[in-house]
Order: C-alpha cells, then structure tokens, then sequence
C-alpha cells in the first residue's frame, strides 16, 4: 500500500463508519434499519405522510405497542418525523426525514430479495414444524 492510499484509507474510516468495530455506532443504525417492522415501515412511509393507524393496518400482525417502539426508535435516529396534527380527534402522521429516504434503496433491495426468496423462509417453517413435535417429546 502507498503512502496515498494509506492517507484515503485515513480519509474514508474519518469520515465512514465501520460495521465490523464493535464499538462503532454504525452498528446501531445497521440494526434499526435491517429490523423487519423498520423496514416496512420505511416502506410503508414511501409514499408520504401516512397516521399511525393506517400504518398498523399496512404492516400487518405488527402491534400497536411494537410499531409504537419501531417509530420512536426510527424517529430517534432523525429517519422518521413525528407530526401530531391538532384536529378533533388529533391525530399523528410520520413520514420520513431526508436520511430516512437515502434508506428506501437499500431497505427496498433487501425486501426485494426476501420476496424472491421466500422458499428459504417457507423451508425453514416447515424444518420447524417438523422437528417442533420431536423437541417436545424430548423435553426440550
């Protein structure tokens, strides 16, 4: 390695996180952004503003007390806004922040990925079902 590409390696890990550091606190924002309710509700919230219950209606089996935690979570990042709209009754709309759109991409590839590769999950149900009884009987 040069002496140059010594000082853009400086540069990069100055200015880039690194996921593989433990103590890097990329890893937190990896983690929110990969969570499976993050990721849809960064889906979800794609298209514009949309109130909470509409999104627990979108993001079904999510419930109110798991999307309720996800958003703060993602609102506490900067990715998802929070706006209470004073009306009667009031009401809350989220929609997401810049940072919270450059995630949309990536999110939307994994989701993509996982949709054409579902046979991975829909083998792993049904290894569970299977071996579910026998861990049973086993006491296990």
């Amino acid at each position: 390695m040069s002496l140059h590409d010594g000082l853009r390696l400086a540069e990069m890990t100055e200015t880039r996180g690194d996921v593989y550091s433990a103590d890097c606190p990329c890893r937190d924002l990896l983690d929110v952004v990969a969570n499976k309710w993050s990721a849809l509700a960064i889906g979800a919230l794609e298209d514009g503003p949309v109130r909470f219950g509409a999104l627990q209606r979108r993001l079904e089996g999510v419930s109110p007390k798991v999307l309720t935690a996800t958003l703060r979570r993602l609102e506490g990042f900067g990715l998802v806004h929070r706006e209470v709209i004073p009306a009667v009754p009031l009401h809350v709309e989220y929609t997401l922040t810049d940072a919270g759109r450059s995630a949309i991409r990536p999110v939307f590839a994994l989701r993509e990925w996982a949709e054409c590769n579902y046979q991975l999950a829909k083998a792993q149900a049904g290894t569970d079902a299977a071996t579910a009884p026998d861990d049973r009987a086993a006491g296990r």
